[in-house]
């Protein structure tokens, strides 16, 4: 517990760039490996930013023998040495001494930029331990040295200077960071997709500690790149010849660059930059791209009437084997955090829309041949999904009428033994348990009502399993066994329906039961015995039609629909115990009525499967921890 009087004198101010090394977190994202070269990030897109302005063509960026000193040379303007009129100092000293000081605050000197904060070039000093700044200026070689951001002297003059540019050589402190190892692989990597991003431009990347030396340079930009990460996927797309865009908006200053191509991959891999950033969040001008592709292949789709009557395209389909490269430079970018994961410019989604959907339109209707490969990759995508959620065959089980004697007390069972027709519904608490009693059809529909969370069984072992009376009550129930005891043809159901509430805690409860299913009783997915119910949020009444919403898209889809005078009745359930069970039969037990989710494993993706369950549901925080990081903003409704 903490003692002594708070006031005035409790609180610290930190001068300079203490603050920095206070909490070099906030500036970096950390002090591990990825903070350590976030470091040598920040000294790159310094020496980028003047290419991307037309000031500098080639950059040399070097390992030094110790393997943890670094250098980035360019040959831009080099930066200014005179003297500051505010501060008294020169302005290369100001730029490595102050926080947010620097020439992209404006557009006089940078129309675009990565670093706009005007804190990475103090940042990377004030967490050196040394820092040798050397200008080329005015036919002169200016040198100022540094030891963790503070300089040992003033500017010094050196040997004459032929050219221009910036050479910035560091070593990162011992003291701040647990370790002081480069990535010679990552460097490369990231020095590379520089070059693809500016074309003509040349990196060098010399590498004393190993005695290597690559060059990078890639004329073809965003194509090139787009071919480097398909080959590199081992992917074949659909069709040989790619989207490519290239545009720039004068009024507002944004360019755009653009290549993507289909592939017979399952899966989707968006490159986005900005300003060369990376952007591993996305962001707007994701948003605005992915937005403008799912728009222009729908109107080439139904312009050559190609969706067949009855099956429904979505964006889902469109975006699935998709590769795409985007790149944008903004003269305003505004970031996620220093370390610039995620765009945010609302205005970005709506400029990069409009430059890719018409482009690629009209590349489709020129190019019919690619556009036709393209609809059949997504209607093949869009056939895929609606097969995973069709109904099972559904399997005989055992007639075994003495296995009713062990069900459990709270099990309503049903009339029928024939797993044909036979359905058990697991029920979220007893309220929602007494309407689904009520309501079912008693002759082949069983209700086992459950209280509360049932056990993770991804984080208990197999005797905490057995002694839980929930999941014992339910295997009991399905007569069939677990584990190493499951046998097929004792099951005595052919469908087990999860019905719970859709809110958080129903969705959790679900997921903790499918958890189960998937650790002990697998075969139930690979059989195609599980599903999910999907009872009604809204109940929508105009005039003498009544229309159940399933969620709120779905709501506004039905309401859109009617005239725009129409003022329906709109009335949403809180939980299925509130339901009456005549409706909750209408609307989610009768098999005639009803709609159904089958819960599909991919057998072919087991070990991803596998790795996914043991991250969310294990006993290991820190993989959940990176997924809500990296996935968090992609959550449109959060129930807090």
């Amino acid at each position: 517990m903490s003692s002594g009087t708070y006031n005035a004198k409790s609180i610290t101010v930190l001068e300079g760039l203490e603050a920095v090394r206070r909490r070099p977190g906030m500036y970096i994202g950390g002090v591990d490996k990825a903070g350590l070269h976030h470091l040598l990030w920040e000294i790159v897109d310094n020496a980028v930013d003047e290419v991307m302005n037309g000031h500098a063509s080639r950059i040399v960026v070097t390992l030094h023998a110790d393997g943890r000193t670094m250098s980035v040379a360019d040959n831009g303007r080099g930066i200014p040495v005179d003297t500051h009129p505010k501060t008294g100092k020169s302005a290369l000293e100001v730029i490595l001494t102050t926080l947010h000081a620097g020439g992209k605050f404006d557009n006089d000197a940078y129309k675009v930029a990565g670093g706009l904060h005007g804190v990475g070039a103090s940042v990377v000093n004030a967490l050196s331990k040394s820092l040798i700044a050397e200008v080329r200026r005015d036919g002169t070689t200016y040198v100022q040295k540094y030891r963790r951001g503070k300089p040992l002297g003033p500017i010094e003059k050196g040997e004459p200077s032929r050219g221009t540019g910036t050479t910035v050589t560091f070593t990162p402190d011992s003291e701040i960071f647990a370790t002081l190892d480069f990535d010679t692989t990552l460097i490369a990597e990231r020095l590379e997709v520089k070059t693809y991003l500016n074309k003509g431009l040349v990196i060098q990347f010399v590498d004393q500690k190993n005695r290597t030396s690559v060059e990078f340079r890639h004329d073809g930009g965003v194509a090139d790149f787009l071919d480097a990460v398909t080959k590199e996927r081992n992917d074949h797309r659909v069709a040989p010849l790619a989207f490519v865009l290239e545009r720039e908006d004068e009024e507002d200053g944004l360019r755009c660059h653009l290549a993507l191509a289909w592939t017979e991959a399952t899966d989707e891999d968006i490159r986005s930059f900005v300003n060369t950033i990376p952007t591993r969040d996305g962001g707007t001008h994701e948003l605005g791209m992915l937005s403008g592709v799912s728009t222009a292949v729908l109107r080439f789709m139904e312009t050559h009437d190609l969706v067949k009557k009855g099956m429904e395209i979505k964006r889902e389909d469109i975006r699935e084997g998709l590769v795409a490269i985007l790149s944008v430079c903004v003269r305003e970018p505004q970031f996620q955090g220093q370390t610039k994961g995620r765009l945010n410019n609302p205005e970005v989604r709506a400029q990069v829309e409009s430059m890719v959907r018409p482009a690629l339109e009209s590349f489709l209707l020129k190019n019919k041949s690619v556009g036709d490969a393209i609809a059949a990759r997504v209607i093949q995508a869009a056939r895929a999904r609606e097969a995973s959620r069709a109904a099972a065959t559904q399997v005989r089980r055992k007639t075994a009428v003495g296995g009713r004697l062990n069900l459990p007390g709270k099990l309503a069972d049903c009339d029928s033994t024939d797993p044909e027709y036979s359905e058990l519904f697991i029920v979220e608490g007893d309220s929602a348990g007494g309407s689904a009693k009520q309501g079912r059809d008693r002759s082949i529909q069983a209700i086992l009502p459950l209280r509360g969370k049932v056990l993770n069984a991804e984080q208990a072992g197999k005797a905490k399993v057995l002694d839980n009376k929930e999941l014992t009550d339910l295997i009991s129930a399905l007569g069939c066994g677990m584990d190493d005891q499951f046998d097929p043809a004792r099951l005595r159901y052919g469908k087990v329906i999860l019905l719970t509430d859709a809110d958080s805690d129903g969705h959790h409860i679900a997921t903790l039961l499918l958890t189960f299913f998937y650790r002990h009783v697998h075969p139930l997915f690979a059989e195609g015995r599980v599903y999910l119910a999907c009872p009604p949020l809204y109940r929508i009444a105009w005039g003498k039609e009544i229309y159940w919403a399933s969620d709120d898209a779905h709501r506004d889809r039905i309401i859109g629909k009617m005239p725009k005078n129409a003022k329906p009745n709109i009335t949403r359930f809180k939980g299925l115990g509130e339901m009456p069970a005549k409706l909750l039969f209408e609307t989610t037990l009768n098999p005639e009525t009803r709609r159904l989710l089958r819960v599909v494993v991919n057998e072919d993706d087991r070990p991803y499967t596998d790795r996914t369950v043991s991250d969310l549901m294990g006993k290991e925080p820190e993989a959940r921890f990176k997924f809500i990081m990296e996935e968090a903003y992609t959550a449109k409704d959060i129930d807090i």
